[in-house]
């Protein structure tokens, strides 16, 4: 989604789009609100709803139509064959979704730095993330970042 809105459209910077990335992370609710931001940022409110549409309906018309499948054959033997496939994907994704926004909002190499020190404690602690978020708007705020 970064590429295509930041590198092919133009819409916005790689700044705006972690911007936005960031506080929809934030925000509660779903993590797709992050797609209502992009569709608010280009065209307004209808830029927003059409975004939300997009991104909402096709995934509930295959996620009804998968859901039923799922059920009609669960007790097929490749189901959990499948669910183990899926747990490396997700992760891959995940991760590679991270590396994108983490190259997006290096600048130098003590904002690459602090990122890589967040990504340890996250993945070290129970350190909720609005803490770190909260610590980096405050050193940005002093003018520390």
């Amino acid at each position: 989604m970064q590429r295509q809105v930041v590198a092919v459209q133009g819409w916005m910077t790689a700044g705006e789009f972690a911007a936005l990335y960031a506080l929809a992370q934030a925000a509660p609710g779903p993590n797709m609100l992050v797609t209502t931001l992009i569709g608010w940022r280009v065209a307004g409110l209808p830029g927003a709803l059409t975004a939300t549409l997009a991104m909402c309906l096709p995934a509930c018309v295959l996620t009804f139509f998968t859901a039923r499948a799922w059920h009609r054959f669960r007790e097929a033997g490749w189901q959990g064959v499948v669910q183990a496939g899926l747990v490396p994907v997700t992760v891959g994704l995940v991760m590679a979704s991270a590396a994108v926004l983490a190259v997006a909002t290096t600048r130098d190499w003590q904002t690459g730095l602090l990122t890589g020190v967040v990504a340890v404690v996250l993945l070290t602690s129970r350190l909720h993330p609005l803490c770190l978020l909260g610590a980096g708007a405050g050193l940005g705020a002093l003018g520390l970042l």
